[in-house]
């Protein structure tokens, strides 16, 4: 695995930017809705991320965490 990412569901409000600047396109909006009523972003880790970071910098909430290995 190279790079997975972790997206804080309470603090995320679905503006989808992490979906669209996702190189690899392995965030999806999540068809649940989280404790503010947003429709949050979700990770479909199936192994082809590349530990970027560009969903995290993009983020206006902050609600993406990194990882690299």
């Amino acid at each position: 695995m190279k790079g997975k990412i972790e997206i804080d569901q309470d603090l995320c409000k679905g503006c989808e930017l992490c979906i669209f600047f996702c190189p690899k396109k392995l965030i999806t909006l999540s068809d649940k809705l989280n404790a503010a009523g947003y429709p949050p972003s979700a990770f479909s880790g199936n192994g082809e991320c590349t530990g970027c970071a560009t969903c995290a910098l993009v983020c206006p909430e902050v609600a993406i965490e990194v990882y690299r290995g």
